[in-house]
């Protein structure tokens, strides 16, 4: 089969692999119909995330058609289904609790090693994304065998195309997590760092749940603009002081709730985040944690803290002190996707939430390469990238 495969920073190519097979009586194998270039993704093709070989396929966000099934999985063949990125056996503390990306059964143990050095306990199985997540074969492809299958994937009904569920498999309960992990009240103000395909749906979420304001900040005009068609008022951080105008906008108290959407590849001129960048860049620190400090300074006394945008590793210079003496509350995570896919499916089919509207372009699976590389270097424009295998050129 054609997959997306992994050979180094900025470095992809849809090569020839060995077709996938059932190896676990759970398992289903699913022919890939849809899947899309996250924002994560660009962490492993800039280089920034450990753990990755050469040949590794890429992709954590696809749907499709099951063709094969295990002798125990719930799956029928021919049933479309979205997979959830977080791959998790449902009979664990965690999943039984409704964390399931923190479940301890699917990351195999010879490869937990590295993530439990790293984080003090290994990481759940994901699609995709290095050998930290149990090295699993991703969904940029044309099949994917899918582990634990009576747990992760929704069935999905015929009248609802594509498009419109296969955000279900990651951005969509995330952006929706990270409101809820903002525990919005009717009154908030909320600010969203980051007007990528997480902080759009995290904008539209937050929204939904009732906030009263919504502030988008980034510098891209086309992804602002999106972002005020949401609904939300926006910052230029490149032209607007953010925690000036983020005061002046919430009566000067500060803002409620703070949604760092971006993560460790944050953008911005500021000393602080240009020493995280050369440190990056030479290997000697993981993140640039710009957003994240900025927003833990910007918060009101008493504030809440939402984090869903990827850390992998170290950062410095870190505010720790406004942290504890502003009494704030934090919470982040990999998204437990399955807790939210039947919940926003509903919303989805009554028109609550719309998930198309920031698909800018769709490719065939050969094209995966360019995909990447305009996703990375025109991000403005290039808002979300859907792949489509067995699409004409």
């Amino acid at each position: 089969m054609k997959a997306l495969t992994w050979h180094g920073t900025k470095d992809v190519r849809v090569e020839s692999v060995p077709d996938p097979e059932i190896v676990n009586p759970r398992d289903a194998i699913v022919e890939v119909t849809a899947t899309a270039i996250c924002g994560s993704d660009l962490h492993l093709y800039d280089g920034v995330i450990p753990g990755m070989k050469a040949g590794d396929v890429l992709g954590h966000e696809f749907m499709g058609v099951v063709v094969d099934t295990g002798s125990k999985s719930t799956l029928k063949k021919g049933q479309r289904v979205v997979v959830p990125f977080t791959i998790s056996c449902g009979g664990c503390f965690h999943c039984a609790v409704q964390q399931y990306s923190a479940c301890e059964n699917s990351n195999p143990a010879e490869k937990q090693d590295m993530s439990a050095t790293l984080y003090g306990h290994p990481m759940s199985g994901l699609f995709g994304y290095s050998h930290l997540t149990g090295g699993y074969s991703g969904g940029q492809a044309e099949y994917v065998r899918v582990p634990f299958s009576d747990v992760g994937p929704i069935a999905v009904p015929d009248h609802l195309e594509d498009e419109k569920v296969l955000f279900l498999s990651d951005i969509l309960p995330t952006g929706w997590m990270a409101a809820e992990n903002a525990q919005i009240q009717p009154d908030d103000t909320v600010a969203v760092w980051g007007c990528g395909p997480v902080g759009l749906f995290a904008i539209q979420s937050a929204i939904v749940m009732g906030a009263a304001k919504v502030i988008a900040i980034d510098h891209y005009p086309h992804r602002l603009e999106l972002a005020r068609e949401l609904g939300a008022e926006t910052i230029d951080f490149r032209s607007t002081d953010v925690r000036e105008a983020l005061l002046e906008m919430s009566g000067g108290i500060g803002v409620d709730a703070v949604i760092d959407a971006v993560g460790m590849e944050a953008h911005g001129f500021a000393v602080d985040n240009m020493l995280d960048i050369a440190k990056q860049t030479v290997g000697i620190g993981a993140d640039r944690a710009r957003v994240i400090k900025q927003a833990l300074l910007a918060v009101r006394p008493g504030g809440r803290v939402s984090i869903p945008g990827v850390y992998g590793g170290m950062t410095d210079k870190f505010p720790l002190g406004a942290l504890m003496e502003k009494g704030l509350q934090v919470r982040s995570g990999q998204t437990h996707v399955q807790k939210y896919t039947g919940e926003l499916l509903d919303k989805i089919e009554d028109g609550t939430l719309d998930t198309t509207f920031l698909i800018s372009h769709r490719l065939p699976l050969e094209q995966a390469a360019d995909g990447y590389r305009n996703f990375k270097e025109q991000q403005d424009t290039w808002t979300k990238v859907v792949l489509k295998p067995g699409m004409e050129h």
